[in-house]
C-alpha cells in the first residue's frame, strides 16, 4: 500500500537528531528521502554510541539507526567544485529540501533557497536551527543540549537547595520535529493549490520557548521567576517518585483532590491519616509534604515498583512505574502496536527500528528499509534518479566528488 508520501522526493542535507527525525515522517510515509552526507565529517549520531556488541564503527551506532530508517544515504564531498552541479541535479528532481545546519553552512556551498529556486522554481526549502535563520545571535552554532539551557529548561530541573540540573537529552531536537513536519504538510497543500514553493524558517528555540509558557505568563503577570522544586507540585500532594523493592526500581504517582487522597490513604492501610490534621486537607498536606514522602517511601520499599502502580491505578490515583529500557523493550502495550520493528542491518543484524506514535488506517506507515551505511545508495542516486551514465558517475567517483 502506498504511503500518504509516496510521490515526495526530499534532499535532506541532515545530521544529529533533528533534521533526520523531521524526514523520517515522510520517509516512513513512503517519501524517497536522500540524506547527503560526508565521510570526512559524519553524521555526529554515527559516532555516538552505543554501538553494537560495544563495538565502534561508523555504521554501527545504535542512535543513528533509530533517526534514519527508510532513508538513502549519499556521500558527496560538498566543497568539491563539481559537486554543486550534481546537487542542483538532484534539487531539480526533489520537492522538498531540508537542513539543519547552522546558518552560514549552506550559504557556503552556494545552496540558499535563494540560489536552489533558480534551479527548481517551486521548491520548498525548510532549514531549522538553533535560534533562526535571522536576528543578533542567528549564526551562533551549538547542539540541543545547550539549546535546553538557553531556552530555560535546567533552571525548573532539581531541588530547591541544589544546582540547576541538565535535562538529559537533547530535548529541543525531539520536540522540534513535530512542529517543522507539520508546516512541511502545509507547504505542500499549498504548492497544490498554488503551485508555488516557499522558504520556512523554523526555530528550535522559539519551538522550546512554547514548553515554558506558564512560567513566562507567570513573570508577565506576577512578576514571579519559576524555580525548581524538585518532585513537588502545586496542584498535587503527594507527589513524587518513589523508591520500590528491587535495584534502582521507583513508582511515580501524584494525589490531585480529597477524594483521591481518601482512596489513597486505604490503599496504603493507614485511614487514620484522612482525618488527621497534618494530612486531612491539601493545604495542610502541603504543609507537611517531607513527612508524608517520608512516610510513603517506608511504605513502597517493600512492595514492587508494579504491585505499587497497580494497587494505586486500581483505586483510581494516577500512577506509572518509572521504566528503564528493558522495560520498553519487553512492554507488552509496544509490542501489540509493533512499535519497535524488526528489520534486517548489514551491520547491527536484526535490530528494533522505533516506529511512528501514530496509526493511519489507509495508509499505515512502514519501515521497510534499515538505516543506510555511510554513501551506501550513491550510486543508486547518481544513476536512477539523476540518470547518470555509468561513464558519468565513474569519472565524478575518480574526481572525488563522491566519498
Amino acid at each position: 500500500m502506498a504511503g500518504v508520501f509516496s510521490n515526495i522526493k526530499i534532499a535532506a542535507f541532515t545530521w544529529a537528531i533533528v533534521g533526520p527525525l523531521v524526514v523520517k515522517y515522510f520517509a516512513d510515509q513512503g517519501a524517497t528521502v536522500i540524506r547527503l552526507e560526508t565521510a570526512s565529517r559524519p553524521c555526529a549520531m554515527r559516532t555516538a554510541p552505543p554501538f553494537k556488541d560495544g563495538q565502534r564503527g561508523i555504521d554501527r551506532s545504535g542512535y543513528f539507526a533509530h533517526t534514519n530508517a527508510n532513508q538513502y544515504s549519499m556521500s558527496v564531498n560538498l566543497s568539491h567544485p563539481l559537486a554543486k552541479h550534481v546537487v542542483d541535479r538532484l534539487v531539480s528532481k526533489v520537492d522538498i529540501v531540508v537542513d539543519n545546519f547552522a546558518p552560514g553552512v549552506m550559504e557556503k556551498w552556494g545552496l540558499t533557497y535563494d540560489e536552489l529556486v533558480k534551479v527548481k522554481p517551486d521548491l520548498i526549502m525548510l532549514r531549522t536551527s538553533n535560534l533562526g535563520q535571522t536576528g543578533p545571535h542567528a549564526k551562533k552554532a551549538g547542539f540541543g543540549m545547550l539549546l535546553d539551557a538557553l531556552a530555560g529548561f535546567p533552571s525548573l530541573i532539581g531541588w530547591p537547595s541544589q544546582d540547576p540540573q541538565p535535562v538529559g537529552i537533547p530535548y529541543s531536537d525531539v520536540i522540534t520535529p513535530p512542529f517543522a513536519a507539520s508546516v512541511l504538510i502545509a507547504a505542500l497543500l499549498y504548492k497544490r493549490k498554488t503551485g508555488k514553493g516557499q522558504f520556512i524558517d523554523v526555530s528550535q528555540f522559539e519551538v522550546s520557548i512554547r514548553f515554558l509558557s506558564p512560567c513566562i505568563l507567570d513573570y508577565t503577570v506576577n512578576g514571579r521567576f519559576s524555580s525548581r522544586r524538585g518532585n513537588s507540585s502545586p496542584s498535587a500532594v503527594p507527589h513524587g517518585v518513589f523508591r520500590c523493592s528491587g535495584e534502582d526500581r521507583w513508582c511515580a504517582f501524584a494525589v490531585l483532590n480529597d477524594a483521591q487522597w481518601r482512596s489513597f490513604c486505604r490503599v496504603v492501610g493507614r485511614e487514620e491519616w484522612i482525618d488527621d490534621p497534618k494530612f486531612k486537607t491539601f493545604l495542610a498536606r502541603k504543609r507537611n509534604e517531607e513527612e508524608l514522602n517520608s512516610l510513603l517511601n517506608n511504605w513502597t520499599q517493600d512492595l514492587s515498583a508494579e504491585e505499587v502502580m497497580n494497587k494505586l491505578q486500581c483505586a483510581g490515583i494516577p500512577s506509572g512505574v518509572v521504566a528503564n529500557a528493558g522495560d520498553l523493550y519487553n512492554d507488552p502495550q509496544l509490542r501489540h502496536r509493533e512499535h519497535l520493528r524488526f528489520i534486517p542491518h548489514k551491520e547491527l543484524g536484526d535490530f528494533p527500528f522505533v516506529g511512528q506514535p501514530s496509526m493511519l488506517s489507509e495508509t499505515p506507515y512502514r519501515i521497510t528499509r534499515p538505516s543506510p551505511r555511510l554513501g551506501e545508495h550513491t550510486e543508486m542516486v547518481c544513476t536512477e534518479i539523476l540518470g547518470m551514465s555509468d561513464e558519468e558517475f565513474v569519472g565524478l567517483l575518480n574526481d572525488g566528488v563522491f566519498e
